[in-house]
């Protein structure tokens, strides 16, 4: 998945976008997601798990901030807002959207 990023930059997305999405059906999406220096991710309408593949940093779920490493699992709720910060440049994590 790693070599299909950055997709196209758009306005939102300047430096390209970081995520591809291989799989969408019945109300559940996996997307691989690489950001590189900013997460501009703010929330989004489904809940949501994050399995980090690599790299370490931190996550902030809603204002609270937890340091990240690979292995680790983390559930966000729909609607609360989560980024990841100082994270290294070979992060990367598998979201599954539901």
């Amino acid at each position: 998945m790693l070599a299909k990023l950055p997709l196209a930059a758009n306005a939102k997305w300047t430096e390209g976008v970081w995520d591809v999405e291989p799989f969408k059906k019945g109300g559940v999406t996996l997307v691989f997601f690489a950001p590189r220096g900013i997460d501009h991710q703010t929330f989004h309408d489904e809940d949501e798990f994050y399995f980090i593949v690599r790299g370490s940093g931190d996550i902030v779920i809603d204002g609270k901030r937890t340091a990240f490493t690979a292995g680790d699992v983390y559930y966000v709720e729909a609607k609360v807002p989560h980024r990841f910060e100082n994270f290294t440049d070979d992060f990367a994590t598998w979201a599954v959207f539901f």
